[in-house]
């Protein structure tokens, strides 16, 4: 019955979400799904959904606080700041109301970037990526070795307060090597490329990635973050395994060594389709892996992730299409409680990726129910 001490709506998530990947719940699982899409696609500026009646006026933390469920709460990524070296100077000039240019200036040369918004997006397309020659990525790993980081306590107290008893922090560390140059710096054609044409200039700045996130890592040990993400968005279609094997697994194990002397659970982040980098699962050094896409969103089956993990702990795991009422709520059902059959109790449930902004909010209460009464078992 509701109200029951093992009911999410009257425990501490915050502890839970802690006690679960820590192994010490008792057997317990927490439900922490991922609605930000859905809401914030029904505020301004983009409203393009209405918000239901039930839920107008309230805050994102209001928002799990009344569907009794955790939330896997990244805000603290702004509690540790990136500070460029004071000799780094950065102008932006905008060219139109939707384009704008930077150029960063710095001792050892420059990078020029250009880049188109949409009011639809919160993502800065490039039209010139700030990585397009070996210069560039020269200048761009000279800012990754005079780079440093900053712990912001008054901003972690903030979102404690914000999110207290709703979910623990987590921290997502800066992407890995070709991660970060597919997503952030060059593209995913012209990394490949460059992989090609210029290997030596590729590996410098890959040395100069992991010093200056050595330096971050050193910096999240010394704090009271306890979980941290390798949030790469890793895809079988754009890293294969050639690449995984090369220039990211001895990364993810070297950081995972490091934050593990200070007592850190250690995930990444690897959706749509996995299938080929699973094999790799284990050998990463990591605790577990968040947001693996089973079939029919992504390409694998919860049994070949299963195998994969062995007894990792599983972070996420329901498709994301079956928040959508064009799967009935029975499907829903089913596959959570396979979920639980297979990874309880190394599993912290939630959605692969998120519920997007056409899901059925009240299936979150649902999935709820079926926690619930796990949970109570235990």
């Amino acid at each position: 019955m509701p109200g029951r001490p093992t009911d999410h709506a009257h425990i501490d998530l915050t502890q839970l979400s802690l006690d679960v990947p820590f192994r010490r719940s008792g057997g317990k699982v927490i439900w922490e799904p991922r609605i930000g899409a859905w809401y914030t696609d029904r505020l301004p500026p983009q409203q393009w959904f209405p918000m239901p009646e039930r839920y107008q006026g309230m805050s994102l933390p209001a928002l799990y606080r009344d569907l009794g469920c955790a939330n896997r709460v990244y805000d603290f990524c702004y509690a540790i700041r990136n500070v460029e070296d004071p000799r780094v100077r950065i102008e932006r000039n905008d060219l139109a109301p939707n384009e704008y240019e930077v150029t960063i200036h710095t001792p050892v040369g420059r990078q020029y970037a250009r880049y188109r918004v949409s009011p639809n997006s919160w993502w800065h397309e490039p039209i010139k990526w700030p990585v397009a020659s070996p210069e560039e990525m020269r200048v761009a790993a000279w800012r990754e070795r005079h780079r440093t980081w900053v712990w912001d306590q008054a901003m972690y107290e903030k979102e404690c307060e914000e999110w207290k008893g709703l979910g623990a922090v987590n921290f997502c560390i800066p992407r890995t090597t070709t991660a970060k140059l597919y997503l952030e710096e060059m593209g995913i054609a012209n990394t490949i490329y460059a992989l090609m044409d210029w290997p030596a200039v590729c590996e410098e700045y890959f040395d100069a990635l992991e010093e200056s996130q050595s330096r971050l890592i050193d910096v999240i040990n010394a704090s009271p973050i306890l979980r941290v993400n390798f949030g790469d968005n890793l895809h079988s279609g754009t890293t294969s395994p050639e690449i995984f094997a090369r220039y990211i697994l001895p990364v993810y194990q070297r950081r995972s060594e490091q934050l593990h002397r200070a007592g850190k659970f250690v995930f990444a982040h690897w959706d749509g389709n996995c299938k080929g980098l699973l094999e790799y699962a284990r050998d990463t050094g990591m605790d577990g892996i968040e947001a693996i896409t089973p079939i029919p969103q992504g390409d694998v089956t919860l049994e070949e992730t299963k195998a994969a993990l062995g007894d990792m702990v599983l972070i996420d795991g329901i498709p994301a299409v079956f928040f959508d009422t064009h799967f009935t709520e029975q499907t829903l059902i089913d596959c959570v409680k396979k979920i639980l059959d297979l990874f309880a109790p190394n599993l912290c449930l939630g959605i692969s990726d998120e519920m997007s902004a056409t899901g059925d909010l009240e299936r979150i209460r649902l999935v709820t129910q079926v926690i619930d009464e796990y949970n109570a078992g235990k």
